[in-house]
């Protein structure tokens, strides 16, 4: 929301004295003399006019969790333990999920109350890397990192996948990155080539990186350096 129709709105003056208060530096976000009337204004933002606030700003969650095997990616479930189960209660509330892991996979899940920054992160458009740790069931052919660098046709979409990377390990495991994170999409793009995915672990988003020190089930929240990363 803009930052004149927030003081407009909450402090029940026009749009025209909201603007004058402003362009007289009156106004603070976070702190900081704004002199923007069309400022966008999250919910995470405190906002005040000669000292006094006229929005709160809410607490803003970013959370690392090494996902374990077994969990459904979800806030809830009446059959499946879902990921909410390990964090704690007092962190639940408007949680969401960016970027599911189905419940037989683990790595890095990332959970946070900010739509517009979990947005960014996911959307395809952007193409913010992801980087998986793959086994196959069936040895990875050269065929395989060639089909997979040209992109994958998805029948259901009706579109073929940006090009995805390789990086063997083993005759069975490789690295895969991705940039888009689409349903299913590893195990969509190994079925495709007539293989099948035995593990998947998520080892990275952009350059947020599963911390090493998280056992599984472990979460902390993120750091600065990686949530500006997205921003």
């Amino acid at each position: 929301m803009k930052l004149s129709r927030i003081l407009s709105n909450q402090n029940g003056i026009s749009r025209k004295q909201a603007n004058a208060l402003i362009a007289a530096g009156a106004v603070t976000i976070d702190g900081a003399t704004c002199l923007g009337a069309a400022r966008e204004v999250d919910r995470f933002a405190t906002v005040a006019s000669h000292g006094r606030i006229i929005q709160q700003g809410e607490q803003a969650h970013y959370l690392m969790l090494h996902k374990p095997a077994g969990y459904l990616s979800a806030t809830e479930d009446k059959v499946h333990r879902t990921v909410m189960e390990l964090i704690h209660q007092s962190l639940h509330s408007g949680l969401h999920i960016a970027g599911r892991l189905d419940r037989a996979s683990t790595g890095l899940l990332i959970l946070t109350n900010d739509g517009g920054w979990s947005r960014r992160l996911t959307d395809p458009r952007i193409k913010i890397p992801k980087v998986y740790r793959v086994s196959t069931a069936k040895p990875i052919s050269p065929e395989t990192t060639e089909r997979f660098a040209e992109g994958i046709w998805f029948e259901f979409e009706q579109l073929t996948t940006s090009p995805a990377q390789l990086e063997l390990i083993g005759s069975k495991e490789t690295r895969v990155t991705i940039y888009e994170g689409r349903y299913h999409q590893v195990k969509r793009m190994f079925h495709a080539v007539g293989n099948r995915v035995t593990s998947l672990h998520r080892e990275s988003m952009g350059y947020i990186h599963l911390d090493d020190s998280l056992k599984p089930g472990a979460c902390r929240q993120l750091t600065e350096t990686e949530i500006n990363s997205v921003r």
